[in-house]
């Protein structure tokens, strides 16, 4: 028999009623289906709003979902057990200021059902892991946000979870922390634990996710490997023109899909197809090409695309 998934959900949908009387209804959330293999890295990407957080909270039992099913290695995200397997970093996490970092991580070790010699050797570890034992001894209110951000994950990962949920983690971090953030994650993945994330800083995406879905107005829009996603796209080329104008390049019918002036020359975005077409009717024009290449299709372009399309599409509505 098949091991449950990590993180499994099916027709996921949360409404959110606002208002004095709750007469008005603001869906956050429609119908997502993932299914999230063990040991991968998957990206939650999308714009504020889109449902990212949503999903999380429904995942951590912080919200109810108005219909469907979530499920975290077959379980109820209410149960027990399912809880204990999960290490979770929240957006804005906000540990008892008042305790050290050592004393708050010796609270969620205990927590987490660990105790005596071995919780004490597994802080240790975990404060070496986000660069935290110099800060240890210090009370959590004299932390910086990046200092928190750590301390906060050092207690996500304290207890050996099989799984991580992390809601934009390297929030607050500087570049050197952002570094270290993605190396603990990638270290994670080689012990086996699966990691969920949701961010909006699509290099660490690149960098670091097996699998990525794009969430646009409370829907699932994209879902594939990074190397799926952008190798899927129309392929695009790149035009460098001299002696033409702006103004006359809208005049010769062809689909342009951007234009960009680099001084007296202009830089285009044409499909493959038509960049033959473009590069002829500019000639005729007394115009010059003076580079042709294809366009390199990154993540961020997809999802930029992904945006724009679900905007004239008007997916969705007014998102939580």
């Amino acid at each position: 028999m098949n091991s449950p998934l990590p993180i499994e959900t099916q027709q996921l949908t949360k409404t959110y009623r606002l208002g004095f009387w709750l007469h008005r209804k603001v869906r956050a959330l429609q119908d997502l289906t993932l299914r999230i293999e063990p040991g991968q890295v998957y990206g939650l990407l999308g714009p504020n709003g889109a449902g990212k957080s949503t999903t999380i909270k429904i995942l951590m039992d912080l919200v109810r979902a108005t219909s469907g099913r979530a499920r975290i290695f077959g379980l109820s995200p209410n149960d027990q057990m399912a809880r204990r397997l999960v290490g979770f970093l929240p957006e804005n996490p906000a540990p008892y200021e008042y305790l050290t970092g050592r004393e708050f991580l010796g609270l969620a070790g205990r927590l987490a059902g660990l105790g005596g010699q071995e919780l004490d050797l597994r802080i240790g570890e975990v404060l070496g892991m986000t660069q935290m034992t110099r800060a240890s001894s210090l009370q959590i209110r004299r932390y910086s946000k990046g200092m928190i951000q750590r301390i906060s994950l050092a207690q996500a990962i304290i207890h050996r979870p099989r799984l991580l949920i992390l809601d934009e983690p390297t929030s607050g971090l500087d570049p050197i922390g952002r570094r270290d953030m993605r190396d603990l994650i990638l270290s994670e993945r080689e012990r086996g634990t699966t990691v969920l994330f949701c961010t909006h800083i699509i290099p660490d995406v690149e960098a670091l996710c097996d699998r990525v879905a794009v969430l646009v107005g409370g829907r699932l829009v994209r879902e594939g490997s990074v190397q799926e996603l952008v190798s899927g796209q129309v392929p695009v080329m790149e035009l460098i023109l001299e002696g033409i104008s702006p103004e006359t390049l809208q005049t010769l019918g062809v689909p342009l899909q951007s234009t960009q002036a680099l001084g007296a020359r202009q830089l285009v975005r044409t499909g493959d197809r038509e960049s033959q077409q473009l590069i002829r009717k500019v000639l005729e024009q007394g115009g010059k090409v003076t580079q042709v290449q294809p366009a390199r299709f990154s993540l961020e372009d997809l999802f930029l695309k992904t945006i724009e399309e679900a905007k004239q599409a008007a997916v969705g509505g007014q998102i939580v």
